[in-house]
Formats: C-alpha cells, structure tokens, sequence
C-alpha cells in the first residue's frame, strides 16, 4: 500500500472526530475487510466510510448533531445509570415516618414513671377528702351554725399528714412518687425558700409561702399518691363538681334577684376563700366545664349523659353572670380545643352541637355582656377602667421580671407594682416573684401532665378506642389550656386552683398505666426497664 493511497480521503483514520459525532481514538487502524492486510487491493466501495456509517448509527435519537467547528469537543455517549427519586412516601420527612416517631415519643413518656399497683391509704384518702371539704365547700361559711368548723381545715391536714407518711412508707417504701410533676414542684418549692433571704420583705416572703403554697404543694403530693383508683378519682373530681354547682347555682339566683355586690353589676357570692373574687369563680368554671362534657361523652346510659350535659350548661351560664373577661377568653379556648379533639371523630355532631350552644348562648347572654367582652380589645368600653390598670401591672411586672431574674421573693410583687396591686397574671408573677427558673419550674409542671395526656389520647384515637380513658384525657386537657388562659388575667399562681387539676391529671395517669398492663407491656420505657405491677 503506498503512502498516499493510505492517506486518501477513503482510507482516513477514525482519529479525527466525525461530523456525526463519536468518541476521540487515537489507536485505532483504518477500518477494514475481515481477514484483509495492508498488503491487500483497495478496499471495496462497499466498505469504504463504514467507519463513519457505524459512529452516526451511535448517536442517541435525542442528541443533537455535532458541527465540525465543535469537532475538537469530547462527547461521552456512555450511559450513566439515575438512582431513582425516592417516592413520596419513602422520603424522610414522610407521614408514616413521622407517626412511627411520634408513636416512639408517646410509648417514651408514658413509660416514663414507675407505678406501684398496690391498694392502700384508704383512711388517707378519708382525710384527704374531708380536707378538701373543707377548703372547697368551707361549709362554716354556708351554714351559720357551723362556725366551729372554721380552722377544722389544719387538724384535717395534720391527720391526713400523721396517717399519710406511714401508709405511704409501708405501701412503697419512699415519701412520695417521684413523677415530671412532682420534681417540678419541690423544685419550685425550694426556689420558694431559697430566695427569701434576698426578697424585698423575708415576712411577706414567708407568710405567702406558709398561707397558701405550702398546703397546695403538700396536699398535691398527698393526692397524687393516695387517689390510685378510678372511684377515688371521681369521688375528688365530684367535690370539684359539686362545688361548681353549688357556686353556679348561687351565682344565678344572685343575678336574677339584682343582687350585684361587685362594680355594681358583677355578682359575688358568699363563699370566700378560693371563691371570693368573681374572676377566680370563673376560672373555676372555666376549668370544669370541659371536663363535665368529656364525662358526658365517656359515661354510658342517657341519665347520666344528660347529668354532665347539663351540669356543663349551668358551668356556661354562671360564667356569663360573672362578667368575667379572663373566664370568657379561658371558656372560648378551653371549648375551642375541645371541639377540636372531640371533632375528630364526629366533626359533624360537634360542628351542630358547638353552633347550637354558640346560639344559646349569645341569645342568653347579659344585656351588657357584649360590651363587656369588647371592652378586651377596646378599653374604652370598660367603664371602671380596670382594663388600661392591667396592662400597666402587666408591664410593670415584666420590667421587674427582667430586672430581677432571680426573683423578688414569693409574694413580694405588690411592694414594687402599682397600687399594691399583684401583677393580675399568673406567668409574670412567678417570673417577678421567684425568678426565671421559678417560671421554667412552673411550666414544666404544667406542660408535662399535658403532653402525657396527650400521648394517651393519640394512642386510644390511633386505636380507635373511644372510652372513658379517650374523653377524659381530652377533657383535663382541655382544662389545662382554660387554666392557661384564664390565670393570664389572674394572680392564682400559689392557689388551689392548678394544684388539684394537675393532680387529677397524674392520678388520671397512673390509674391507666394499672388498669391497662398491656399496654405498659407494649410501651416498654427505652431503658428496658419495665413498670412495676405489684400486687
């Protein structure tokens, strides 16, 4: 073969890169016969460009034909195999994904505890309630011929105390359960003590805590430990009914009869105490109310339905008679809330139900209860003017709170507000009074009963177990969230109030862990220790 026929345009290299486009080579001999050497004729016309014949027939359908000015360019026409997209439901933020976590989380805080399903503190229990007899109902108040009664109320404690401490180291040999709550609140207890030496008036100090907290925190840690049972918890929550009726009940007549001992148009009643001013009565109301329908819901027999239906009713209309803004503000959350969990499941009956109540009551409302109401959001309307004196003791009390952040010393907010006036909301006075770690205690003592709650009512909801256990942990939810909002206008941080809610909601709690060991068998804690189930 010559050199220049080796150089003709039909005996070319594949070197150079086609108009057509292929991949640069630059060890490849022209392309030939089979069997064909350099030593052989010219190639058959048949055979000549096949070589570029077979790179055109490489191109991809897709691909654009290269021009000879981009002939210099290496174009790779090697397949690279895609990891497919994950679909959507195998991404990582995925619905099944996130209720496999948040069902972890629930198992997690319902195994959190450890509960002794021993029976005990029955003469406990005995004074605990005739305790709260006491301190609810101050019977010596409703009926004058009970006066002797009146400091009835520290022997019952005492007796409950020198019964309880016995009973409870024989049942389970410690002085109290130790739950989320209960640390929350001796660490509470503690900040109390500890910041009297640097309050503003060590006496103040100490006659608030030795008054009122102090009882609330001892008969919280009785009740938690002694009500371990599903009658003794309803036999607490009734005397919190009972009360509500009876308060209810006298509020009405009250105000039908004209009877306005408070601003003139507000109503009070006789009963002091906890009782005493017409927003705390509310608040009562407020806290009860959700929990009267959730018990309607979770009973069966149409009696008793119509018993805590209508007791719920009553709850509603005292709270109007009260005129109370904070108690009108807790009952829409408490009750917007409610409808919401409950709606779950029967979104229409709830959506006809709340209309119906909703109509009821606006027909049924005071004359002047809507300009009360509006008088929130334009204090103009509040004809006493105690609308702009909150929002300076609201003011005043965050200033000190930012000031302060250990504290003023419990009950020492009304030296530094205006007036003498307490703060008129629960959150600031603790963060002014006990620091910030004082209002993180309070917190996390709310905040942990309701997230429990919580879990147990996903878990029967997921289930689709709509029993007693269901709607009364909706309800005491419920009632947190009222209590939220309703003491955002009140000063009842160291009051009954909370105390015996949160601790209807850790008996609530470790009555379901007993009655349901299966579940807690399921749910074991992370740890692998499993709860105790003593007999």
């Amino acid at each position: 073969m010559s050199i220049e026929r080796s150089k003709s345009k039909d005996h070319s290299s594949l070197s150079p890169l086609s108009k057509a486009g292929g991949t640069v080579s630059n060890d490849l001999p022209p392309l030939r016969s089979f069997g064909q050497s350099e030593d052989m004729g010219p190639e058959p016309s048949g055979l000549r460009n096949l070589h570029r014949r077979n790179d055109a027939d490489t191109i991809p359908v897709n691909e654009p034909t290269q021009t000879r000015s981009e002939a210099n360019v290496i174009v790779n026409t090697t397949t690279i195999p895609v990891e497919p997209e994950p679909a959507n439901n195998q991404g990582p933020n995925n619905k099944a994904e996130r209720k496999a976590k948040q069902t972890k989380n629930d198992q997690a805080l319902l195994t959190s505890d450890r509960w002794l399903a021993r029976n005990g503190h029955t003469f406990t229990y005995v004074g605990l309630f005739l305790f709260s007899i006491m301190v609810l109902f101050r019977p010596y108040e409703i009926v004058p011929g009970l006066g002797f009664l009146a400091s009835t109320a520290f022997y019952f404690a005492l007796a409950t105390l020198a019964i309880y401490f016995p009973s409870q180291i024989a049942t389970e040999g410690t002085l109290t359960t130790m739950s989320t709550e209960v640390k929350a609140l001796l660490a509470l207890t503690a900040l109390s003590l500890l910041t009297m030496p640097i309050a503003r008036s060590p006496g103040m100090a100490w006659d608030t805590f030795n008054d009122s907290f102090s009882k609330s925190v001892i008969i919280f840690i009785v009740l938690v430990n002694v009500v371990r049972t599903r009658k003794r918890l309803m036999g607490m929550m009734w005397l919190s009914f009972g009360i509500g009726i009876y308060l209810s009940i006298s509020a009405l007549q009250l105000y039908m009869s004209g009877k306005f001992t408070v601003e003139e148009y507000r109503v009070g009643v006789e009963i002091g105490g906890m009782f005493g001013n017409p927003n705390e009565m509310a608040m009562h109301f407020v806290m009860m109310t959700p929990l009267a329908f959730a018990m309607g819901l979770a009973v069966k027999g149409k009696i008793k339905r119509l018993v805590y239906f209508g007791m719920g009713g009553l709850l509603i209309a005292a709270n109007m008679v009260t005129f109370s803004r904070g108690g009108f503000l807790g009952l829409v959350a408490c009750m917007v809330f409610f409808a919401f969990k409950v709606g779950r499941k029967y979104r229409l009956n709830v959506a006809i139900a709340s209309i119906l109540i909703s109509g009821i009551a606006m027909v049924a409302a005071p004359g002047n209860y809507g300009l009360r109401m509006l008088s929130i959001f334009i204090p103009g309307l509040d004809s006493v003017g105690s609308s702009n004196q909150r929002q300076e003791l609201l003011w005043r009390s965050l200033l000190v709170s930012a000031r302060n952040p250990w504290g003023i010393g419990i009950g020492n907010f009304p030296i530094v507000g205006i007036r003498d006036l307490q703060s008129h909301n629960a959150f600031t006075q603790v963060s002014a009074e006990l620091g910030i770690l004082g209002l993180v205690a309070y917190m996390i003592f709310m905040i942990s009963p309701f997230r429990k709650l919580s879990a147990i009512e996903r878990k029967h909801f997921d289930r689709d177990e709509f029993d007693w256990f269901y709607y009364v942990s909706i309800g005491l939810q419920a009632s947190i969230v009222g209590y939220w909002v309703s003491s955002f206008f009140a000063s009842v941080a160291y009051n009954w109030f909370i105390y015996y809610l949160i601790a209807y909601a850790v008996a609530f709690r470790r009555i379901y862990n007993i009655e349901r060991p299966a579940d807690e068998a399921e749910t074991a804690p992370v740890t692998g220790q499993q709860p105790i189930l003593a007999t």
